[in-house]
């Protein structure tokens, strides 16, 4: 009767369907391991696998049935003691293992990737993204910039390591740069006052300054009528770029801009080359000085002969 009884239930689980996980059938394995016990002829197992076998036969022995628990998802085989269960399987507690180190995952927090199991170290190093400054896995917040992940504390200038702050950064070959130091090292300088310049500048003698800058080196007027003078890289109005050149005229004070007169080392216009005296227009080579100043040849005698 055993045997026909034995022979009904291995037709029965042949009608069934085969297991998702790849593993045979339960009832099937139960047969298998009720065989083991009545001595069968299956070669012999692990030492494990024995030993469930020989407590299986025992059972029976006693009229009680052993019923698994399920099938293990890494062995296939039958659980008879403690069952885990993850993934959608059970499995047998040192079979659920870290796919990548092959440490066992019971009691430990694991991560799912692919339908395998890994221990948070292995998934982090194998499929967390990489900080572009440490190249170590980031486990937490990962913060986007520059085409890159990074740790929010690794994301700081280059030049001066400080954590980027409300004004953001601004970005220079590839590199992360706070804005104070953007402006010390990039941005172009004022010809006048050295000083970085962002916006309302103008361009002139090859170079850009600030607005309020850009005045006369020597007087530090602004250029009112919107033309300068250059001397040796720098702006002056008229009247001091005419001081520096030595063309300003003796008598009145102002440049000489046109036709000049030339005497005793001082430059005239014209006009202004009028003897001290009488006031009368002097000509070149009929004059005289005297204190300084130019007489003509009959003011000169009656005042000083």
């Amino acid at each position: 009767m055993l045997q026909t009884s034995s022979s009904r239930k291995q037709d029965l689980a042949a009608d069934r369907p085969p297991d998702p996980h790849g593993c045979e059938p339960l009832a099937s394995v139960a047969l298998k391991l009720a065989a083991v016990g009545q001595g069968a002829g299956v070669p012999a197992e692990p030492s494990l696998d024995n030993m469930l076998g020989s407590l299986t036969r025992d059972l029976q022995e006693l009229g009680i049935t052993a019923t698994p628990t399920g099938v293990c998802g890494s062995c296939c085989k039958p659980i008879a003691g403690k069952v885990l269960t993850a993934l959608g399987k059970t499995w047998h507690p040192e079979h659920f293992t870290c796919a990548r180190c092959g440490q066992e995952l019971g009691g430990r927090p694991f991560f799912e990737r692919g339908g395998q199991a890994y221990c948070e170290e292995d998934y982090h190093q194998a499929f967390s993204p990489r900080c572009a400054y440490c190249a170590g896995p980031i486990r937490e917040k990962v913060l986007t910039a520059l085409d890159q992940t990074w740790h929010p504390e690794h994301f700081f200038c280059a030049h001066c390591g400080k954590v980027f702050g409300d004004d953001g950064f601004h970005e220079r070959s590839g590199k992360p740069y706070c804005h104070q130091d953007f402006l010390a090292m990039f941005a172009p300088k004022c010809q006048g006052c050295e000083r970085p310049v962002t916006d309302n500048y103008l361009s002139a003698l090859q170079g850009v300054w600030h607005s309020e800058c850009f005045v006369c080196a020597e007087c530090m007027s602004s250029f009112a009528s919107g033309s300068f003078f250059e001397l040796e890289g720098r702006p002056y109005c008229e009247l001091h770029f005419h001081q520096r050149q030595g063309s300003i005229c003796h008598g009145c004070g102002r440049p000489v801009t046109g036709r000049c007169i030339t005497a005793a080392g001082r430059k005239y216009h014209p006009e202004h080359f009028i003897c001290a005296y009488c006031l009368g227009q002097l000509q070149k080579g009929t004059f005289r000085e005297h204190g300084n100043k130019m007489y003509c040849q009959a003011c000169h005698d009656k005042l000083f002969l």
